[in-house]
């Protein structure tokens, strides 16, 4: 019997099964937190600091220039968190979360996991970027059942190595600069 990636997302009828509607609550609240994270560092809005007060903590935490970093940092989020939300391009949503969130997992790793300056919730929103990039966005999202529509064992590797490869590339990038 030979499986295909859209009845795996469906139930034994073909109607949309409780996975997918799981997936898209995950998605819509995780995809929005993020997009939100990323426009409290750019715009300062949902009580955030803005882009010159973001870019000065990103100064301390040796990201300089700060207020570039907080710049790629917040719109990632944003542009991430949106394709999230809407279930588009999920590969590369997932590889924009993984990058992002593992520089966010090196910048507050000295404050310990659980600490109120630890890495805990970097470390969730990075697990759970991974976890879509592998499940796909299901049945209930943009991508599903387009020509574009990329999701198996091979595109979450995909993803996820491109996040871990841009991370690094970032670190190093900080390192340098």
């Amino acid at each position: 019997m030979n499986i295909t990636d859209s009845q795996l997302t469906t139930d034994t009828s073909g109607r949309v099964g409780a996975g997918d509607v799981g997936l898209l609550l995950l998605r819509v609240v995780f995809g929005a937190l993020l997009a939100a994270a990323g426009l409290q560092k750019l715009f300062g809005w949902f009580g955030g600091q803005g882009l010159t007060e973001t870019g000065a903590v990103f100064e301390q935490i040796g990201y300089s220039p700060g207020v570039f970093f907080a710049a790629v940092a917040g719109l990632l989020e944003v542009v991430g968190g949106l394709l999230l939300l809407l279930g588009l391009f999920t590969p590369l949503a997932g590889a924009i979360v993984v990058g992002v969130m593992l520089n966010a997992i090196t910048a507050t790793w000295s404050g310990g996991l659980f600490g109120p300056a630890g890495y805990q919730p970097a470390l969730l929103y990075a697990t759970a970027g991974a976890v879509i990039a592998c499940t796909g966005a299901g049945a209930l999202a943009l991508d599903h059942g387009r020509p574009w529509q990329r999701q198996g064992a091979s595109w979450a590797v995909a993803s996820i190595a491109t996040g871990i490869v841009s991370a690094v590339a970032v670190l190093v990038l900080k390192s340098m600069l």
